[in-house]
């Protein structure tokens, strides 16, 4: 038996549990941490921390420690694991709104990222939105043929509605925004700590990854 036989029933094997499967399905669209995993399966710590594990083993999830507590860490299922994971549901929304915590980099460049790769609209906002957007970004998205207007950030209160699939792209605006609010999150780290132009690669190309997994599954309002 070869190696790619063998990668792919260790996959299946791991998969082969419902709630793993909801696990993997979960992590399609955004990251989470283990406790809000085990908050939206009904599970305790100890059976996510197995599930977990079991997922890790076989190549399907990596970890990273959030930017802002430093305590937390969130779980991100892998891209090259999710050829065959991508949920059969779909998002229903009228809008996408990414949101950061200064609405400078990450933010703007996914709205700009969903408007090239989706019809349906997108806006970006900040939880502490800084005066202007940095000058990082702006170079990146001209590099690759997409505008920022480096004079608009806004505010979330002033941006979203009750009705918009919200995108939080960083840990910190994910852990302010009210546990109240649904949303998804991607942990993409801050390209502006470095400032250098791989950094904001970097990010634009994890965010332009994430955005073509999740262009497909959002589909507007009322469309059947």
């Amino acid at each position: 038996m070869n190696a790619e036989l063998s990668r792919r029933a260790a996959l299946h094997a791991a998969l082969a549990d419902p709630v793993r499967l909801a696990i993997t399905d979960t992590l399609c669209t955004g990251d989470a941490a283990p406790s809000e995993l085990g908050e939206r399966l009904g599970l305790r710590s100890n059976l996510i921390a197995h599930h977990l594990r079991v997922l890790e083993e076989a190549g399907l999830l990596t970890r990273s420690r959030s930017e802002a507590d430093h305590r937390r860490v969130y779980i991100r299922l892998l891209p090259e694991a999710l050829t065959a994971l991508v949920p059969t549901s779909l998002l229903r929304a009228p809008r996408v709104v990414f949101v950061c915590t200064r609405n400078s980099s990450r933010s703007p460049l996914a709205a700009a990222l969903w408007q090239h790769r989706s019809t349906i609209p997108a806006a970006s906002a900040g939880t502490r939105p800084g005066e202007r957007v940095h000058a990082g970004a702006v170079r990146a998205a001209r590099r690759h043929r997409l505008f920022l207007d480096a004079e608009r950030t806004a505010h979330v209160h002033d941006v979203v509605r009750d009705d918009d699939l919200v995108v939080a792209v960083c840990d910190s605006a994910h852990e302010e925004l009210p546990r109240t609010r649904e949303r998804l999150h991607w942990s993409v780290p801050d390209p502006v700590h470095t400032g250098t132009d791989e950094a904001f690669e970097d990010a634009f190309a994890q965010l332009s990854d994430r955005i073509e997994r999740l262009a497909p599954a959002v589909h507007p309002e009322g469309t059947p």
